[in-house]
């Protein structure tokens, strides 16, 4: 019987070999750094706000800066790869990552911080493409979904580990460098995945006839700088010239972005995905969706540690009944959704209405005695459905799409939750904090999250434009 079970363990052609298991292991440290430095600076804000000054801008672009680089890159990260070899641009991205990291941590001024995360977000953007196509091309079709199967657990545990990380490491002070080490422990984890990816790391051949839009990743990024940093210049130092001329050039730039994609010979974006009714409304609705509740996210930190003066560890306490929602929704629904389609994003976005509105609730009745604890019922029930749209939105939006637009269509989706990320922690905080000025702590935090719940409910119409089930083979 044990040879039995011996011969068929050899003949599965679905075993990952040992050197397959070090390949795949590399991939998802390069995510996990990737995934816990997008959500550790929503608990740290304050802290490091504090340490280096900044006050309400560096809040903001804390999160937006790194969301915004590594999002309007992504899709060129992706090009680099195929043009210049998948395992060259991997190193250099991970390189760069660990040392940006090191810069962060290491940050003395705002300014500094800023171009940190800045850097961070843009070797990012060239490391993590790299992860997927190097198993893609490794990988056997028979192997390839036993691979896969492990980033849900992966991404979801590092979910909840980061912001708890940096609450504890805030909290414990390590050599009194306080928040610091939260970014310089990425040293040590870069060290060890550069090392291995060196000896590890399969040779491929770069292919030269891969053409790279270029002025179209200029126009992109010239155009989100300026929305988001004219956002933030406004509401922060008031409505001058210069923020609304900030807002003008980013809207004319997005423009010229538009037109490039029409006419440009590789276009980032390609325009026929346009004309599908079906992934247009996906990708508004996903744009809309993980702006808002990223925003969300962010302001329930800040409310706690800059309204009910929670710790920055007692406040990574307070957000984790939505990453644990988070994981129990994306168990749960992803070997539903062939079945049910967007039905599950229908349950994701009411579940997540249902929790903005039982957290407005909360707010609105017990105000400044409003508690974490309080809270957590509508906490949880917003990240149940988080977890129902992360593992849906997207899947089903390519539902319509042709096998051989799949890949730029997927790659398009996820540097568009990536820009959302960018634009929710700015739009959401300014208002936060404008009305935090203006009417008071427990005012602007109940008209935030109302606001975040009109987004939804605005998400609710647009879903039944989205096709009926995701691609077959998902």
């Amino acid at each position: 019987m044990n040879k039995s079970n011996s011969l068929k363990k050899t003949t599965d052609p679905s075993r990952l070999t040992p050197g397959l298991r070090l390949i795949l292991a590399i991939v998802i440290i390069a995510d996990v750094l990737d995934l816990m430095d997008s959500t550790i600076t929503n608990i740290a804000a304050p802290s490091i706000v504090q340490s280096i000054g900044g006050g309400e801008s560096l809040i903001k672009w804390l999160g937006a800066g790194y969301a915004l680089a590594l999002g309007v890159l992504l899709v060129t990260g992706g090009r680099l790869g195929d043009r210049y070899g998948k395992r060259r641009l991997f190193l250099i991205g991970i390189t760069g990552f660990t040392l940006a990291s090191a810069f962060c941590g290491f940050a003395v001024s705002p300014a500094m911080m800023i171009a940190g995360r800045l850097a961070q977000g843009s070797f990012g953007a060239m490391l993590i493409p790299q992860g997927m196509s190097i198993l893609m091309s490794t990988f056997s079709r028979e192997q390839f979904p036993r691979a896969v199967s492990t980033f849900g657990p992966a991404m979801s545990i590092s979910a909840v580990i980061g912001p708890i990380l940096a609450g504890f490491i805030i909290q414990a002070n390590i050599a009194g460098l306080g928040w610091r080490p939260m970014f310089l422990i990425n040293i040590v984890l870069g060290l060890v995945g550069i090392v291995a990816a060196i000896k590890v790391l399969p040779h491929d051949q770069p292919n030269s006839d891969e053409k790279l839009d270029l002025i179209g990743t200029v126009f992109l990024g010239s155009a989100m700088l300026g929305l988001i940093y004219g956002l933030n210049e406004g509401s922060a130092n008031g409505w001058t010239v210069f923020p609304i001329t900030s807002l003008a050039a980013g809207f004319l730039m997005f423009a010229a972005f538009a037109f490039r994609q029409r006419y440009a010979a590789n276009p980032l974006i390609k325009p026929d995905l346009f004309k599908n009714k079906g992934f247009t409304s996906g990708m508004i609705l996903g744009l809309a969706f993980f702006a808002a509740v990223n925003g969300l996210s962010y302001v329930i930190s800040l409310f706690f540690q800059m309204v009910l003066h929670l710790t920055a560890y007692e406040a990574a306490l307070g957000l984790c009944p939505m990453a644990v929602g988070i994981i129990i929704s994306s168990i749960v629904c992803r070997p539903l959704l062939n079945r049910l389609g967007r039905k599950i994003v229908v349950a994701g976005l009411a579940a997540t209405l249902t929790g903005a509105l039982g957290l407005w609730a909360t707010v609105f009745v017990k105000g400044m005695e409003a508690t974490a604890l309080l809270m957590t019922p509508a906490i949880l029930m917003i990240g149940l459905g988080m977890g129902a749209c992360f593992s849906s939105i997207y899947e089903v939006a390519l539902g319509d799409i042709a096998h051989d637009e799949a890949g730029s269509a997927s790659g398009s989706l996820s540097a568009v939750q990536q820009l959302a990320s960018a634009i929710g922690s700015a739009v959401v905080t300014t208002i936060f904090f404008r009305l935090q000025s203006a009417s008071g702590d427990a005012a602007a935090m109940e008209w935030s999250v109302m606001i975040v719940a009109i987004i939804v409910v605005v998400g609710l119409g647009l879903v039944w434009l989205m096709p009926r089930s995701a691609p077959s083979e998902t």
